[in-house]
């Protein structure tokens, strides 16, 4: 069955100069490594962190939102996708699409991972499994400062209607707290947070999961992943502020990819209208 969102990638436009995004279509996409770890507790618990350091002990690539939102937007479609099959019955998302999406990937962490935990965990029975928590009412506070900010910010609304990337991020993020969250972060939060630390505990048997508060640094990750503890520091990144800050100069920047193809329009239109005025004088200007 087709996907219609990952299926219809709009071609990005050629005066997305002011940010880095790459067009990627995961569709075409297949496994070129295996997958061998799943940290499938919910964003905003240090996985940008955990990010940074699962890559530091050597894995090749771990997917985390930023990989969506910022780095390939088009993965924003599949993960959409991903949404309607579970949450909605629409279309199938399996084996064969999580290799597509997750291909280049060794690792995993944040969400909208986190929402697909069952199905992470049956796509890829051997990897291990890393239940990433933090403290509730922190958590809870981060969230509500950053990304469930991020999905209420009226300037990033706004922008979906013109920014090529905008326009499949922000849709997808919508739907990811219209779906895990129920629509209601504010006051289904904290439940959806108790429940999913359940639900993992249930899908995997002790041995092959790591409780983990990124506070405990590399020993207790190193030591569940049979790898040596690197001699620098822990990573610690993407505080609220760095976060908030981010999302901004990303508004800023998009919106200047979105005047530039106004004006860039409007320059084609003048220069068109010009043309069609001079053939039309050429050809009703009165004979000798």
């Amino acid at each position: 069955m087709s996907l219609a969102l990952s299926d219809n990638l709009a071609p990005q436009p050629i005066t997305d100069i002011f940010t880095d995004d790459t067009n990627i279509t995961r569709r075409e996409c297949h496994r070129t490594v295996p997958m061998k770890v799943l940290a499938l507790g919910v964003g905003r618990t240090g996985t940008a962190s955990l990010r940074k350091a699962l890559e530091r002990l050597g894995y090749v690539k771990c997917y985390h939102m930023l990989c969506a939102s910022v780095e390939n937007p088009p993965d924003c479609l599949m993960w959409h996708d991903a949404l309607n099959a579970k949450y909605k019955g629409e279309g199938h998302f399996g084996r064969k699409e999580w290799d597509q999406l997750l291909g280049e990937c060794q690792a995993v962490c944040d969400w909208p991972a986190c929402a697909f935990a069952k199905e992470l965990i049956e796509a890829y029975p051997n990897a291990k499994v890393i239940l990433n928590t933090r403290d509730i009412d922190q958590w809870y506070t981060s969230v509500t400062k950053t990304v469930y900010w991020r999905v209420s910010d009226p300037e990033h609304k706004f922008l979906a209607n013109f920014s090529w990337a905008a326009a499949m991020y922000y849709p997808m993020l919508n739907k990811f707290f219209q779906t895990f969250f129920r629509g209601d972060f504010p006051n289904e939060g904290k439940q959806v947070y108790r429940e999913h630390v359940d639900e993992v505990r249930s899908l995997v048997p002790p041995e092959r999961l790591l409780e983990y508060n990124i506070n405990e640094g590399w020993a207790p990750l190193c030591e569940f992943l049979d790898e040596e503890i690197p001699s620098d520091p822990f990573p610690d990144i993407n505080d609220v502020a760095d976060f908030r800050n981010r999302c901004r100069t990303r508004n800023r920047l998009q919106i200047m990819n979105a005047l530039l193809q106004v004006i860039t329009m409007g320059g084609s239109l003048l220069v068109t209208g010009l043309t069609a005025t001079m053939v039309f004088k050429r050809f009703t200007r009165p004979s000798c």
